[in-house]
């Protein structure tokens, strides 16, 4: 049964007999604490915060929690940080990993880097779920915040990422749309083109899992009405469980309107690494965070 509710996720994650232990990176940051200190208080994870304890400490005091209630690792310095993080994940202390106060870049370059073998698919992508009164259930977007213009090689492994990440969340056989602006190949269009090659390996069995529908616009892909009205008859239709957009500026921009506009929670996490990575921007809501824990920790223990 696939999950519907960021209120199901977190029961779900609760649930869990065993705990998913998260490696948080720099773990001095408020924000960051804040949405820690919830999820290990909700019985969703178990946290190892990482970096100067005296700061870790004083930020924890800070949020009105004693220190001693948390596993806390010396490191003192960003780099020392990463580098106890790198080994947690190796040794299978810890089941996922989590951006503190450090550079996004700084960050994932380490999660990059070859020698740490934290790599799993060819690339790793952002995939995030959204949850608005105005879409009948749970519905996931990818890749807005890591890949800049994708090829056609690297929207296939950002569709297979995404579709690895609704398996884990119980979606059988997701509905996948690649968008665009029409529902017609234009040469002159890319993304109309490479989302009709990526429908065809789906035909084709390359891409197994899920079924997926392209060019799509966002308005045939999520409305059913709409969809009626333009005569596109589709299993996706009207019913997409994930849409698959066409860069980085397009997907930036939609999300930020679901959330900004729409009033959408979201919880995101990168993913085609070994292990879930949390992702957060600063400017993300606690509750953005704190489901963004739940979904890392729920998709880590499905693998």
């Amino acid at each position: 049964m696939s999950i519907q509710s960021f209120r199901e996720l977190a029961a779900a994650v609760q649930a869990q007999e065993k705990k998913s232990r998260v490696a948080v990176v720099a773990a001095d940051d408020a924000p960051t604490l804040e949405a820690v200190i919830k999820a290990q208080e909700s019985g969703l994870i178990e946290a190892f915060l990482i970096g100067r304890r005296a700061m870790v400490e004083e930020g924890l005091a800070r949020q009105g929690v004693d220190p001693t209630d948390f596993q806390i690792v010396e490191a003192d310095s960003v780099e020392a940080c990463l580098a106890r993080a790198v080994e947690l994940i190796g040794s299978n202390a810890a089941d996922l990993l989590m951006k503190g106060h450090l550079e996004t870049a700084d960050f994932m370059r380490a999660v990059l880097d070859r020698k740490n073998d934290l790599r799993k698919s060819p690339l790793l992508s952002v995939a995030g779920l959204y949850e608005m009164n105005s879409y009948h259930k749970l519905i996931a977007v990818s890749d807005q915040a890591i890949n800049t213009y994708p090829d056609l090689d690297a929207k296939r492994a950002i569709l297979e990422n995404a579709v690895g990440l609704l398996h884990a969340c119980g979606f059988d056989r997701p509905r996948v749309a690649v968008l665009a602006a029409i529902e017609k190949v234009n040469p002159k269009m890319r993304e109309t083109v490479d989302a009709d090659a990526l429908k065809a390996m789906n035909r084709e069995g390359v891409i197994a899992g899920c079924v997926v529908d392209g060019p799509l616009s966002l308005d045939i892909a999520t409305d059913r009405k709409a969809a009626q009205i333009k005569g596109y008859v589709s299993e996706v239709a009207g019913d997409a469980d994930c849409l698959i957009v066409p860069d980085l500026v397009c997907g930036n921009v939609f999300v930020k309107a679901l959330t900004g506009f729409a009033g959408a929670m979201t919880a995101g996490i990168v993913v085609g690494a070994k292990v879930p990575i949390v992702l957060t921007p600063r400017s993300a809501e606690a509750s953005d965070k704190f489901y963004s824990i739940a979904l890392a920790a729920y998709s880590a223990r499905q693998r």
